[in-house]
C-alpha cells in the first residue's frame, strides 16, 4: 500500500478508514489533550467501533481525569487505562527518589519508560494500528510526522496521524463549533499537558511544547512514545 496516498485525505476520511479495516484491532492512544478530544469527537461521529486506551501514569493532573471522565460521559466511550508495573516503580524510587527525572536526560527517559512506554507496549501488543493526535506543528520533532505510515520502532504496526496537517487554530475551531469538553488546563496556558510534575503553563510567543520537560533542550522533549524514525 502507498501511504502517501494518505496525505491528500481528510481527517475524517482516514478515521473511517481505520474503523472500516481495523474496528477494534485499531486503537487511539488519548491523553485526553485538545488533539485527542477532536479525535474522539469525530470518532463518535463516524460508523464503526474502535479501541480508546490512556497512559495513566499515576502522576496526572486532576483535570486530566476530569475530562476523561466528562469524555466517557458525553460520547458513551469505553477507556481502557494501562498502568505502569508496580515493582518497576517501587525500584526506581527506592534507589533514585521521587524527582529522579529532573537531574538528567537518561533519569528523565528512564522514568518515561516505565510510566509511559512500557504500557504503551502491552497497549500495541494487542492492537494491529494505533491513531494519534500527533500535529507536524507541535515541535521540532514532530515536522516530519506522515498521516499514516508503518511503525517500525512498534512491530511495523500501522500508525495513524489523522491531524498531521492540523495548526492549532484548527484544533481549536474545531472544539468551539462542536462545544468539545477540553482539559481545564488549556485555559490556563498548557497546551501540552503530560503529567503534573513534568508539565507547565508557556507564556506568550513559546513553542507549544515549551511547558513540557522546560528544563531540558527541545530536541530531547519526546519521551519514548514516538521515537524519531
Amino acid at each position: 500500500m502507498d501511504y502517501n496516498n494518505f496525505e491528500s485525505k481528510s481527517a475524517q476520511e482516514i478515521l473511517q478508514w481505520a474503523k472500516n479495516k481495523y474496528g477494534k484491532k485499531a486503537g487511539l492512544a488519548s491523553s485526553f489533550g485538545m488533539e485527542d478530544m477532536v479525535l474522539i469527537d469525530l470518532l463518535a461521529g463516524l460508523q464503526g467501533d474502535i479501541t480508546i486506551f490512556t497512559l495513566d501514569t499515576g502522576r496526572l493532573h486532576e483535570e486530566t481525569y476530569e475530562v476523561m471522565e466528562r469524555a466517557r460521559s458525553k460520547y458513551g466511550i469505553t477507556i481502557k487505562a494501562y498502568f505502569p508495573d508496580k515493582e518497576d516503580l517501587e525500584i526506581l524510587q527506592k534507589d533514585k527518589g521521587f524527582f529522579s527525572f529532573r537531574e538528567s536526560v537518561e533519569n528523565r527517559k528512564e522514568c518515561c519508560t516505565i510510566r509511559k512506554v512500557k504500557p504503551l507496549n502491552r497497549a500495541l501488543a494487542k492492537l494491529d494500528a494505533w491513531i494519534t493526535g500527533l500535529r507536524r506543528e507541535q515541535g521540532i520533532t514532530r515536522v516530519d510526522v506522515n498521516k499514516v505510515s508503518l511503525d517500525d520502532n512498534h512491530n511495523s504496526l500501522i500508525k495513524i496521524n489523522p491531524l498531521a496537517d492540523w495548526s492549532l487554530n484548527m484544533v481549536k475551531e474545531y472544539i468551539k463549533a462542536n462545544d468539545v469538553p477540553i482539559n481545564a488546563l488549556h485555559k490556563k496556558n498548557y497546551p501540552s499537558i503530560g503529567c503534573a510534575p513534568c508539565t507547565r503553563s508557556i507564556k506568550t510567543g513559546e513553542d507549544v511544547r515549551s511547558g513540557r520537560w522546560w528544563w531540558e533542550n527541545p530536541e530531547h522533549k519526546e519521551c519514548g512514545l514516538h521515537p524519531q524514525s
